[in-house]
């Protein structure tokens, strides 16, 4: 007789629900991002397939991020730079959003390697 169960994903998708989190909560206290992104490093490789695609997006989403960042902070000299960290402010929120709505939906993340939306 073969066991059919499927095993519980709940702890898996917990710890990426948690990077989400720490990523938003990373507006406000900017060293939750930096957590969030070692747990993302930490959880992937034993995670499954559709999971690891969140734990990719969510590191690619640090990594561009901090590549808007520090294009915002050079050029808020100039007022253009404040447009970009709104934009980076904007893409954040979106992007933990989305994840967060495939992630519930126990879905891979449709586009892990994308910069945009």
């Amino acid at each position: 007789m073969t066991d059919t169960t499927v095993p519980n994903t709940n702890s898996d998708t917990g710890s990426a629900k948690l990077v989400y989190i720490l990523y938003l909560v990373g507006l406000v206290i900017g060293i939750t991002g930096i957590i969030g992104v070692v747990l993302a490093y930490v959880n992937k490789d034993g995670a499954p397939d559709w999971l690891k695609s969140h734990y990719q997006f969510q590191i690619r989403t640090f990594w561009i991020g901090a590549l808007y960042l520090f294009i915002g902070a050079i050029l808020s000299v100039v007022v253009i730079g404040w447009l970009v960290l709104l934009f980076w402010m904007v893409w954040l929120i979106v992007r933990c959003i989305k994840g967060m709505k495939a992630l519930d939906s126990q879905q891979a993340h449709p586009n892990p390697t994308g910069w945009m939306f």
